[in-house]
C-alpha cells in the first residue's frame, strides 16, 4: 500500500502563492504517476497537474497553465504544486494522488492512491 500525506494549505489573498507537498510512503516503487486533482464546494473533482515517473511529461488544466507548476522529489518521495497568482476560483481542496500506471493521467479512476485533501482558499 501507498500512503499520501498533504500539505502546504491554507488562506491566501488573490495574486498571491502557495506551495502545496506531498509525501509518499509505505511501497513507493510501486508507483509511476503522480497528479493533484481539486474540488470546490458543489463542483466535480477535477485534475490539475499531473507528472509522470521521470518527471519529464506534464500535464495541467488550461485554467492553471502558466500559474502552477509539478514537480518531484524522488529522494524525498514527495511531489509538490507551486501555485503562483492565485485566484479566488482556485479555492478548493486540493487531492495528492499516484499509481502504478505508466504515463500522465488525467482521470481520477485512473489513479489507485489519494491523500487526505488539504484546503486552499483565496480571498478577493
Amino acid at each position: 500500500q501507498v500512503q499520501l500525506v498533504e500539505s502546504g494549505g491554507g488562506l491566501v489573498q488573490s495574486g498571491g502563492s502557495l506551495r502545496l507537498s506531498c509525501a509518499a510512503s509505505g511501497l513507493t516503487n510501486n508507483i509511476n504517476s503522480m497528479g493533484w486533482f481539486r474540488q470546490a464546494p458543489g463542483k466535480e473533482r477535477e485534475v490539475v497537474a499531473g507528472i509522470n515517473r521521470s518527471g519529464n511529461t506534464l500535464s495541467y488544466e488550461d485554467s492553471v497553465t502558466g500559474r502552477f507548476t509539478i514537480s518531484r522529489e524522488y529522494a524525498k518521495n514527495t511531489v509538490y504544486l507551486q501555485m503562483n497568482r492565485l485566484k479566488p476560483e482556485d479555492t478548493a481542496v486540493y487531492y495528492c494522488t499516484a499509481t502504478g500506471r505508466v504515463g500522465v493521467r488525467t482521470h481520477d479512476d485512473e489513479y489507485e492512491y489519494w491523500g487526505q485533501g488539504t484546503q486552499v482558499t483565496v480571498s478577493s
